[in-house]
């Protein structure tokens, strides 16, 4: 048996409570393992809550991405972390990911496909399936909304031009950007990914709404089909 002794968070100077140092010295001073402290709040009569935090965080050995896609159930698998934790943990992440999305997106100028990827690799990079979605641009090439039009494998029966166009008319949308993600990393694009594309160009063209790029999101980097040349 271990004789290891592990300090309280209540047995720490008052520098080193995670609480404490966010008051005196600010959030950005914090470790992960001590944000994460913050919410789980207290440990167990083996650990503490910074020793819990770090016990989660080297789960995978991605650090916080562990917790991108993690689960109530995943979570209340570690001892101390309970449903109610495991709940408050989740939420906070979510609430991080919708402030970096609404933050990124607001009113944004969109002068190349970089801007774009920018504003929804972080979102897209790590969806399990492959979503597909627009994102709508007004005459100033600002960002003015964004749908999701179809989930799962992406072919011509789930992205229709009627789904596509509806809500860029209904937004008063100048002109559209495809995007779409490949869960296994890689963003180059399929023979249906083209034939997709260039089918709704040529609906844009009747309709009047320009399509400007076709923007395929992998793990951490994207393709352009316009940068491509392919359209």
């Amino acid at each position: 048996m271990s004789n290891m002794y592990h300090l309280s968070i209540k047995e720490m100077s008052k520098s080193e409570r995670p609480r404490e140092k966010l008051m005196d010295l600010g959030v950005r001073t914090l470790s992960n393992a001590e944000l994460l402290a913050i919410l789980i709040r207290t440990g167990i009569k083996q650990m503490s809550a910074i020793d819990l935090a770090s016990n989660i965080l080297s789960q995978s050995g991605t650090g916080l991405l562990y917790l991108e896609n993690c689960t109530v159930q995943e979570l209340s698998n570690f001892k101390g972390i309970g449903p109610s934790k495991a709940c408050q943990i989740i939420a906070a992440i979510e609430l991080g990911k919708r402030l970096s999305r609404s933050s990124n997106r607001a009113r944004m100028n969109i002068n190349s496909p970089r801007d774009i990827s920018n504003v929804f690799m972080e979102e897209m990079r790590y969806y399990q399936k492959e979503h597909f979605k627009i994102a709508l641009l007004n005459t100033k090439n600002e960002i003015i909304g964004n749908e999701v039009i179809s989930i799962g494998t992406l072919n011509s029966s789930l992205v229709h031009p009627r789904e596509v166009f509806k809500f860029a008319i209904k937004k008063s949308a100048s002109s559209i950007i495809l995007l779409h993600n490949h869960p296994s990393g890689n963003p180059n694009p399929s023979t249906e990914d083209i034939k997709i594309t260039k089918r709704l160009i040529e609906a844009g063209k009747i309709i009047g709404i320009e399509i400007l790029d076709h923007i395929i999101i992998g793990d951490g980097i994207y393709v352009s089909l316009k940068e491509k040349s392919i359209i």
